[in-house]
């Protein structure tokens, strides 16, 4: 089972672990996009500008924008030809060194991902829904550690919710994480950024002890609601949340369990037997007034 993050030393941070600037094309600069997300009340932002040719492979070096209480992850959204149904991957790497090298001729997007896992990075399979990912191109991407499960640029474009594709893949046996993530670009045609995040559990605010945290899965992701406290025991799944109108797990079998609270949003917890994902998995989803949502992790209970 992996570990749950809510009772493990420390606090929650919240971040972005997806975002373009005008290092590639984005509208604002790196200072001002660090500054909207650090004024918005994150505490950490990775900036993964498009690591493409016309950009010249840009892996923008955020250090500077670093301050007290706030911090940053070195990353970019790599690109390889090709997809089954479009021409280029898209993935995610979030803790990449500066100087990570450009594709090789011929280097594919999984041999990339795996570069870029070798240097330390969490990799990510970016807006699966929006690129047309297919479950044959998910599986060839053996790198990933996670799967953008929402991507509020691509919500935008009615192609946000990659759940199923992540949701066939825990049933085939891969052990995958999932996020949610903004995807801004800050283009006046965009949805205003600071719309998806990462919550996640980690003992200081440090890209070292954040990277660490993401890789392990210990966090969870919001469009709104908190997820105060997610636990196990006695062959149930207690959920402590902010206050909400729907709690869900649902799992690796068929069906789900649902507390429903009234319209108002006033559900703060319940617990749930897990009798029907036995040696499966399972998920929690917090739904509030406004039809915000927030994820827990895939959680193994084989």
């Amino acid at each position: 089972m992996i570990a749950l993050p809510f009772a493990r030393p420390g606090r929650f941070w919240r971040g972005n672990l997806h975002t373009h600037t005008d290092r590639s094309d984005g509208a604002l600069s790196p200072e001002e996009t660090a500054r909207r997300y650090r004024e918005a009340g994150y505490d950490f932002l990775a900036v993964t500008d498009h690591f493409r040719p016309a950009h010249g492979y840009p892996v923008t070096d955020t250090r500077p924008l670093r301050a007290p209480g706030f911090t940053t992850l070195i990353g970019a959204e790599l690109h390889a030809p090709r997809t089954e149904f479009t021409s280029e991957w898209h993935i995610l790497a979030v803790g990449l060194p500066l100087d990570f090298a450009p594709p090789s001729p011929g280097e594919s997007g999984p041999e990339l991902a795996r570069r870029a896992r070798a240097a330390g990075a969490f990799v990510g399979m970016a807006h699966p829904a929006a690129s047309l990912l297919t479950e044959a191109d998910a599986q060839r991407l053996d790198a990933a550690h996670a799967v953008e499960v929402h991507n509020a640029l691509s919500a935008y474009e009615d192609r946000g919710d990659s759940w199923h594709l992540a949701e066939t893949l825990l049933n085939r046996g891969r052990r995958l994480h999932a996020y949610a993530a903004d995807d801004a670009h800050f283009q006046p045609q965009d949805p205003p950024g600071c719309a998806a995040w990462v919550q996640v559990r980690a003992a200081e605010l440090a890209p070292g002890a954040l990277l660490a945290a993401l890789k392990a899965g210990h966090y969870y992701s919001s469009t709104g609601p908190e997820l105060l406290d997610v636990s196990l025991a006695d062959g149930r799944i207690t959920v402590r949340c902010s206050p909400a109108r729907k709690v869900l797990v649902t799992g690796g079998r068929p069906g789900k369990q649902v507390a429903t609270g009234r319209a108002d949003g006033e559900l703060t917890g319940c617990t749930l037997p897990l009798a029907m994902f036995r040696g499966t998995w399972c998920r929690v989803t917090v739904e509030d007034a406004h039809g915000r949502r927030a994820w827990s992790n895939p959680i193994q209970l084989g």
